[in-house]
This record gives C-alpha cells, sequence and structure tokens, in this order.
C-alpha cells in the first residue's frame, strides 16, 4: 500500500495499530511477566491496546503480574498514546534536525485535533515541554509521598509511573502488588496529597494541549479564543456539578461515602466526578456505589475529555456545541452561539455526528456483550462507555470477559482513541462531490 495514497485519519488509525501490535508482541514475552511465563496473547494484546489508547481497563493486575519490564513497555505505550505517535514521531525527527514537511504537518494537525495547519510544530515543542515539567513535578510530589511508605527505589518508581500514568489519563496503577489486586488508589481515599495531585494531572491532561498553551500565554479569561473557554467553562460544570451530585447520591452509603469524615467525603466525591473525565483511577468502589451515581459516571465518562488531549469520549466541546445547538433552537436563534461568538453550523452537525456515531457503537457493543457476557444490563453498559471513553472504570467486570468480549472491549477501546468520526472517514470510501443540487424540501420534524 503506497503512503502517499492514505489519507491522515488512515495513517493515524494504522500508526496506533502499529504501537499496538509491537506493544502486543512485547509483552507476550516471558520477560515481561513477573512470573517468567510467557503472557497469552490476548492478554497482552488487550493490556497494549489498554496502554495505547490509555483507557486502563485490564485483564490482569498491572503490580502483580508484570515484571519491571513490563511495566516499562507499559508505562511507554502509555506515553506514545496519551501524546500520539506523530508527535513523539515528530520530537524524534526534531532532535535528529530533520524538517518537518507539509505532508508531516497535516498529518500532526489532525493527531491534535487542530483548525489550520499554521503553528503546528511550535504547538509540538510545547506539547513537549509541558508534558515533561507537569509529569516531571508530579513524580516529585508523589515520589515525596511515597518514599516514606515503601522506600526509595519503590517510591520514585512508583511516583514517576502514577504520574506519568495520570496525567496521560491512563489509570494504571501498581497498588495490587502493595494492597490486593484491582484496588486502584482506594486505600488513599481520604489522602489530600495523592488524590489532589492525581486528580490535577487528569485534568490538566483533560483539557488539551492548545488549552494549556493558550492559558499561558493569555493569562486572562477575557483573551482566551473561544475553544479555550468553552473547554475551561464546560469542565468546570461537568467536575463541579458531578461532584455536588454525588456527593448527595453517596452521602449516607455505608459502603462509599458515609465511613468518611467531612473532608473525605468531599475529596472522595470530586475524585469521582474528576476521574470519569477518562481517568480511570477510583479512590472508592465503583461496584459499591448506588445505581444512580453509576449512571451518572457512565454519562460523565461518554462525554470524555477536551479535544487534543489524553482523553476520550466524544469530547467536552462535542457536548457543548450540540447543547448551544438545542438551546438555539429552543429560543428561536438562527444560529448556536456564545461569548459573543457565533459557531459555524457545519460545526454543530459534524458535533451531532459525533455522538450519534459514538452512541451506536456504544449501543452495539453493549447488546453484543450482553449476549456473551453473564453480567446485568449496567455492569456490561458501565463497561463499554468505559471502553469507549477510553476512562478504565470498571464494575469488576473486565477481568472476567470472555474472548469474544475481550475482543469487542479491544476494538471499542481503539474506536474511542482515534476518535469516532477520524475511524469512520479511515474506513469509508472517499465519495466525489455531485457537480449539481437537489432541490430543497422540508420535512416534519418531531
Amino acid at each position: 500500500m503506497n503512503q502517499r495514497k492514505l489519507s491522515p485519519p488512515q495513517i493515524l488509525v494504522l500508526g496506533f495499530a502499529g504501537v499496538i501490535l509491537l506493544g502486543s508482541i512485547l509483552l507476550s514475552l516471558p520477560i515481561a511477566s513477573a512470573n517468567g511465563q510467557p503472557t497469552p496473547f490476548l492478554d497482552a494484546l488487550f493490556t497494549a491496546t489498554s496502554a495505547v489508547c490509555v483507557t486502563g481497563l485490564v485483564v490482569v493486575d498491572t503490580g502483580i503480574h508484570w515484571s519491571f519490564f513490563g511495566q516499562i513497555v507499559i508505562l511507554s505505550l502509555i506515553q506514545i498514546g496519551g501524546l500520539g505517535f506523530m508527535t513523539v514521531a515528530t520530537l524524534f525527527a526534531l532532535l535528529l534536525g530533520r524538517k518537518i514537511g507539509l505532508r508531516e504537518r497535516l498529518l500532526l494537525q489532525e493527531a491534535l485535533n487542530k483548525v489550520s495547519v499554521q503553528g503546528v510544530v511550535r504547538l509540538t515543542r510545547n506539547v513537549l515541554l509541558t508534558t515533561l515539567i507537569i509529569e516531571g513535578v508530579a513524580a516529585a510530589i508523589l515520589a515525596l509521598r511515597w518514599i516514606p511508605q515503601f522506600g526509595l527505589k519503590q517510591g520514585v518508581w512508583f511516583g514517576i509511573f502514577h504520574a506519568v500514568s495520570g496525567f496521560n489519563n491512563a489509570g494504571f496503577d501498581l497498588f495490587g502488588q502493595v494492597y490486593g489486586p484491582f484496588t486502584s488508589i482506594t486505600h488513599y481515599v481520604a489522602d489530600p496529597v495523592v488524590t489532589l495531585t492525581i486528580s490535577f494531572l487528569i485534568i490538566l491532561g483533560g483539557l488539551g494541549f492548545g488549552v494549556i498553551t493558550d492559558v499561558i500565554e493569555e493569562k486572562r479569561f477575557s483573551q482566551f479564543v473561544l475553544h479555550t473557554k468553552l473547554v475551561l467553562v464546560t469542565t468546570a460544570v461537568l467536575i463541579l456539578g458531578g461532584t455536588l451530585v454525588l456527593y448527595v447520591l453517596e452521602f449516607a452509603n455505608p459502603k462509599t461515602l458515609q465511613p468518611l469524615s467531612i473532608q473525605g467525603k468531599i475529596l472522595a466525591a470530586y475524585f469521582q466526578a474528576v476521574t470519569p473525565r477518562t481517568a480511570g483511577y477510583n479512590s472508592i468502589n465503583i461496584a459499591d456505589m448506588t445505581k444512580a451515581s453509576q449512571f451518572l459516571i457512565i454519562l460523565l465518562m461518554f462525554i470524555g475529555a477536551s479535544p487534543g488531549s489524553t482523553g476520550g469520549g466524544i469530547k467536552t466541546t462535542t457536548f457543548a456545541s450540540i447543547m448551544l445547538g438545542v438551546w438555539a433552537v429552543i429560543t428561536g436563534q438562527e444560529q448556536a452561539g456564545t461569548f459573543e461568538r457565533r459557531l459555524p453550523k457545519e460545526q454543530v452537525i459534524k458535533a451531532m455526528s459525533i455522538a450519534f456515531i459514538a452512541f451506536l457503537l456504544v449501543t452495539v457493543v453493549t447488546m453484543i456483550l450482553s449476549i456473551t457476557e453473564s453480567a446485568d444490563f449496567l455492569t456490561i453498559i458501565f463497561e463499554t462507555t468505559s471502553a469507549f471513553g477510553t476512562v478504565g472504570l470498571t464494575m469488576g467486570l473486565t477481568p472476567n470477559l470472555t474472548a469474544v468480549g475481550r475482543i469487542l472491549i479491544i476494538l471499542t477501546m481503539f474506536a474511542g482513541r482515534v476518535g469516532p468520526l477520524t475511524l469512520a472517514f479511515a474506513i469509508a470510501l472517499k465519495a466525489q462531490k455531485s457537480a449539481f443540487k437537489y432541490p430543497e424540501e422540508k420535512i416534519l420534524i418531531g
């Protein structure tokens, strides 16, 4: 296949698939497992896909099953998946002094969700520098917290691993070797250093590098571009609203918030409102939460993070565009808009298309899993939405998935990471534009 004939979406899809395949081969080697035995390829493929797609769903506990070599492979896959393989490839090209051509800039534009090709190389440099600074500072804070508990070597490694995993919204953790399998950070539910550091990493990673750059350069909200304003406002509303609702719903639940102090309750509710933004960590057991809370988390996971970030989901701006479009229809306005700016109609239509494709994907996968898996409907749709949103939260179904279920979740994680519309563009055949237009005719709606 001639690379020159491939479109940017097709190259991105194949690039992610190639990284996943390489990671799967490395993780299936005996050196990658703690017991020195080869890992079944399907388990290695599932883990590699989850790492590259920065999801966090795992069929084996990361801290127990994988050796130090295996954990390094997983961490590398998380970093490549979070930044995007094109960003990493550009880093090596810049280090080697190679010129970044127009085709590479077009690929970066697609990978970073930029409106135009202008400034993509500069943004790539900013992405790499920002990532290094944020992960470095967070790793130091977490290491200082864990060195007294685990010792110098393990404390530093835990700090680095969870800083990278947190900023890239991956949700992988190593605490299984300390507290038992699949415990995540439940033992630090009331620890402000751990929960606040990881939650800040999740939020920063989920904002998008373009937003972070805009905030650093402009500093004042009034000077931000509309995209940045929408991302910040939508993110704040979802986190604050989610915290309040989860606090109320779980306040008297003896299995979650009820035994905690007021500070612990607020921290836990806040953290569980942040982590569905595609992070995958949990400080309380998801399966013990009320049905209403679990459904709210499903909605938050479906929305996800923001464009150009390390997270998945339909994205905050997609959700905001749809809401603004609906509000425009209700109020009789000709065009959606906010902050004294109008949104192009084609962008609102694109947002609705993304949401519909995502809803269709989640619906189909949930229906099939309802046949192949022996679990209740809420658990299955929770798992599917978590995979699509590249979140990594689970109600306990992941380790018990059948072979068919694992393959379906692998495909769903992949679709969620590359984006439903990008995947659709990569698969779809190019249609010739018609030389004429048919006459317009209205139909009845609603």
